[in-house]
């Protein structure tokens, strides 16, 4: 194998473009899924045990972000005792 065999190729300027559009789309629409906790009302469901983080300012998109991280967090965790050996298919 030659010394440029273990270089990666850089992605061309036009692909970087689209990679940062990408990332600009996902921030917008992120963004826009907190504008309307301003127009919003939010009461608290379990209020009557003394927990009020529910009616807070974007607690949905805050939980819903823990939730999906934990899920892969745990999806991981499963990976790991799950997998078989490289050879499974091999036999």
């Amino acid at each position: 194998m030659s010394a440029s065999g273990n270089q990666r190729s850089r992605p061309s300027p036009s692909r970087w473009s689209k990679r940062r559009t990408r990332w600009l789309i996902v921030a917008v629409l992120l963004a826009l899924a907190i504008v309307p906790e301003f127009f919003v009302t939010h009461y608290a469901h379990f209020e009557s045990l003394g927990i009020e983080l529910d009616a807070r300012f974007g607690f949905y998109a805050w939980y819903s972000f823990f939730a999906c991280g934990a899920m892969i967090a745990i999806a991981k965790l499963l990976g790991i005792f799950l997998k078989r050996r490289d050879s499974y298919y091999d036999e």
